[in-house]
């Protein structure tokens, strides 16, 4: 009977042991945790796939990056990594869609992120070369790979 009674005793605090821990669990050291994806209030999206740790890109500065874009059904219109030719553009110079200004600024050399951009800041009611149909969103993959 004593057996009995241990080995029950053994069991319940086993099981109480199994259950859900209130407080958040810390990820493992060397571990990198999952990406976050931020929105901001004109509605780009991003999502730092990897951090750079090299200079950042801000305004007045020009931004060397490789890219992809896709249109949301997952047609690509444009690489430049196909090209195998970096893009560079002045950070905030308005030379590129307000989504890529926005979007890029604040990555450091090394970074690679995702940019979800809506319409309104890319290419808008108006499309782009027959290839991006108007109010299109747009998703861009984007190395940064130097700030000069």
């Amino acid at each position: 009977m004593k057996t009995i009674t241990v080995c029950l005793t053994v069991a319940v605090l086993l099981l109480a042991g199994c259950g859900s821990s209130a407080a958040p669990q810390a990820a493992a050291p060397g571990t990198t945790p999952a990406p976050t994806e931020v929105t901001l209030a004109d509605g780009l999206k991003y999502t730092d796939e990897q951090v750079g740790t090299g200079a950042e890109a801000q305004a007045g500065k020009t931004a060397v990056v490789h890219y992809t874009g896709w249109l949301m059904d997952g047609t690509k219109f444009d690489s430049s990594l196909d090209r195998n030719q970096p893009f560079s553009f002045p950070v905030g110079g308005g030379k590129v869609i307000k989504g890529w200004d926005e979007g890029v600024a604040g990555m450091k050399v090394g970074g690679k992120r995702v940019l979800i951009v809506p319409p309104e800041l890319g290419y808008g009611s108006r499309g782009a070369g027959g290839v991006i149909p108007p109010n299109a969103t747009l998703k861009f993959e984007v190395q940064l790979l130097d700030v000069k």
